[in-house]
């Protein structure tokens, strides 16, 4: 990378061809993220983005406004962008982070907060599934980690029947390691730990990988399961709840509902592991109160 650190500084060498730019710029963004999935991604969204940058023949120089322009034509031909639509807002998150970094004084927006469910509609996904069969206990353990615990999918595809433990009198995936290699222990619901529960009771394994593949006669046929096929499970039960949600929008909405619940940001944050709380703030949608304000709750009275 010749030592950039941002987007603007690659884009004003002219030393570099157009492609070496490309090419640059495309490897600065895929590097500011861990995930292989996500990798795959943003990568598969730059490159779509460079496509019709070149063919449309635009002016308008290399940034965030340029890739949400990119993201509206997609959306107003009714077109998902490759690498799926949580691939696109990673690559405007990491051009707009990357932008920032590398210029003094630039302004950037809060990112896309994603969907999430609303209670009764969580409640309501729960409910769909068929805790009789081990199809339905494999999706019931699936389903309810992603939303009783937030995981993210490659956490859940990793995760060891041994993370499972008490602490301080409540069962945590303790010591799991997520994005950037941060350790972090996650409690998890009653509800979430009975699921599992009755999943692995009817299992002929009792260490190792959690997750289980049953194949389409019903039948178990081998321990572990991977992030694409953890998706394809998600996306059964979307088609039966009828409302959009993938699976990091369950890992959503376990901070959204805990904090309308009344749970402490920080704690939400201690949860998803995320580096800063202003990452925690903008998955939650969090905006600023201008009725009950903080200072309506400081309780003074103005002097006589």
């Amino acid at each position: 990378m010749s030592g950039e650190t941002s987007l603007s500084a690659i884009t004003r060498r002219p030393d570099l061809s157009s492609e070496e730019k490309r090419q640059r710029l495309i490897e600065l963004v895929v590097d500011s993220v861990a995930s292989p999935h996500s990798r795959r991604a943003y990568r598969s969204g730059l490159e779509q983005f460079f496509r019709w940058w070149q063919e449309s023949a635009h002016q308008e120089p290399f940034g965030r406004t340029l890739v949400q322009r990119f993201r509206l034509h997609l959306e107003s031909r009714g077109c998902a962008p490759a690498g799926g639509r949580g691939g696109m807002d990673g690559f405007v998150t990491g051009v707009g982070s990357q932008r920032s970094a590398g210029s003094e004084g630039s302004q950037t927006s809060g990112v896309r907060t994603g969907n999430w469910l609303g209670r009764e509609q969580a409640q309501q996904l729960l409910s769909l599934l068929d805790r009789n069969t081990l199809c339905g206990k494999c999706a019931a353990a699936l389903l309810s980690l992603l939303l009783g615990a937030g995981l993210r999918r490659d956490e859940l595809a990793q995760l060891r029947i041994e993370d499972l433990q008490q602490r301080e009198g409540r069962w945590c995936l303790v010591d799991i390691e997520g994005k950037g290699k941060r350790i972090r222990t996650v409690p998890i619901p009653v509800w979430t730990k009975e699921a599992v529960d009755a999943w692995l009771q009817a299992m002929p394994f009792q260490s190792g990988l959690v997750l289980g593949k049953i194949n389409k006669g019903g039948r178990f046929v081998g321990q572990g399961m991977t992030a694409a096929a953890i998706y394809g499970v998600v996306l059964r039960y979307e088609k039966l709840l009828q409302v959009k949600v993938k699976p990091h929008d369950l890992r959503r909405t376990l901070g959204k509902l805990a904090h309308q619940g009344g749970a402490w940001i920080e704690q939400i944050q201690l949860t998803y592991g995320h580096a800063t709380i202003q990452t925690t703030e903008r998955y939650l949608g969090v905006e600023q109160d201008l009725v009950d304000a903080p200072c309506v709750h400081l309780r003074l009275a103005p002097p006589k």
